[in-house]
């Protein structure tokens, strides 16, 4: 298989699927428009490409082979990406993905991804005139423009931002098609956002057992917040976040729950609150709280510990786990935490947990996906990863909670 997929002709795969719809070249070739030498041709040059046959040619006509079955699969959810993104942003034509190549979503990817046509080359390997050109030609086919120039500053406008995410949704599509092969096997990018619960030691543990399982597995970690990582997650540039899931549906996405979290009062191993064993909200409140950002999961539940109650100052909105620890070290705040998240502060005796964990503070973790995400094998061992490294975290599970093997 050709190592890049924009190698591959989007004609050719749309003959594909023609093929394997019409049963015969003869019939595909006139869906598609195509002489029947040609799509002979394109279909020889896509079997060389992926190295298997596609088809077995019987009596009744061509039938998929098991790896034609991959491809075939894989290649209509990406076009079906392709399409959905390029629906009604075309007032010249009615079909603009069919008339697209990919050199042109080459070109604008990178452009996307870059910001700038000359970086856009450079990460291509396509002159500054041929991604120019590219982009021009895919403005030319909606009739309008996706990037907005004022001087040397590049940038999609709302058309270019949906035809790139359906573009990079397409090629990641083909890129799960040849991991499902077998290329490269075990050395595929596995590409996931790592929310602030699940960092300390849900991500790290499923890594380590993933990398002991397939050596050659790459990772590409994007930390941040919900709202930072969920359109790199519709984008396609991540297949999962992992951490603390919404406690609403999502219609384009689905969340997989691991396991069941209950947050804990942190301070100062030093704070006068560490020796009282059940303090009350009179005590909490007499205190500065350091509370998570607005309309996070977390600010909410630090909202309904004082429900019906006067809330006690919050000088400091925060959402990083080693600031808010260093700050607690060094005055008498409070903050509400997962105890996996400062569990080695607490060991150490830096920190330490006030009165006991919250009994209506529970927050599922989890997995987020696309709905219409397929992993590939390789991405589906990490899934098993998580799953197994999150079976430490459940009450009553057959292996020792984390809480009574030392983590805690």
């Amino acid at each position: 298989m050709a190592a890049d997929p924009f190698d591959l002709n989007l004609r050719h795969l749309r003959a594909l699927l023609s093929i394997a719809e019409k049963g015969s070249i003869t019939a595909a070739a006139d869906s598609v428009s195509l002489s029947q030498p040609a799509l002979t041709q394109g279909l020889a040059k896509l079997e060389r490409q992926f190295g298997y046959t596609m088809f077995e040619r019987r009596s009744g006509g061509m039938v998929p082979t098991p790896m034609g079955a991959i491809v075939i699969e894989r290649t209509r959810v990406a076009l079906e990406h392709l399409s959905y993104a390029a629906k009604g942003l075309s007032a010249v034509f009615q079909y603009p993905e069919r008339l697209m190549t990919m050199t042109q979503l080459r070109a604008f990817l990178a452009l996307a991804e870059a910001g700038g046509f000359a970086a856009a080359a450079h990460s291509s390997g396509m002159s500054q005139t041929a991604v120019h050109r590219a982009v021009s030609d895919l403005e030319h086919m909606i009739g309008g423009q996706l990037v907005e120039r004022r001087g040397r500053a590049i940038w999609l406008n709302p058309a270019g931002k949906r035809l790139a995410r359906g573009a990079r949704l397409a090629v990641t599509e083909i890129i799960a098609a040849v991991a499902d092969l077998g290329f490269d096997s075990g050395g595929e990018l596995i590409a996931f956002g790592a929310l602030p619960l699940a960092r300390p030691y849900l991500v790290p543990a499923a890594m380590a057992r993933m990398t002991s399982n397939y050596p050659r597995a790459a990772f590409k970690v994007l930390e941040g917040s919900w709202r930072e990582l969920v359109e790199p997650l519709r984008d396609g540039e991540i297949d999962m976040i992992v951490g603390a899931l919404r406690p609403f549906e999502i219609a384009d996405l689905y969340q997989m729950p691991l396991y069941e979290d209950h947050l804990v009062i942190a301070a100062g191993s030093q704070h006068p609150l560490v020796s009282v064993t059940q303090p009350t909200l009179e005590q909490l409140s007499a205190y500065p709280w350091i509370v998570a950002p607005a309309n996070s999961p977390l600010r909410e539940q630090w909202e309904q510990l004082f429900h019906g109650a006067p809330l006690p100052e919050t000088p400091i909105e925060c959402g990083s786990v080693m600031i808010i620890g260093r700050l607690l070290t060094e005055g008498n705040f409070l903050t509400l935490l997962s105890p996996d998240q400062v569990a080695l502060q607490i060991r150490s005796g830096l920190l330490a947990q006030v009165g006991a964990p919250l009994e209506h503070s529970r927050r599922l973790v989890g997995i987020s996906t696309r709905r219409s995400w397929r992993p590939t094998a390789t991405q589906r061992h990490f899934l098993e990863c998580l799953e197994e490294a999150a079976a430490v975290m459940r009450p009553g599970a057959t292996q020792p909670a984390l809480r009574s093997t030392g983590w805690v």
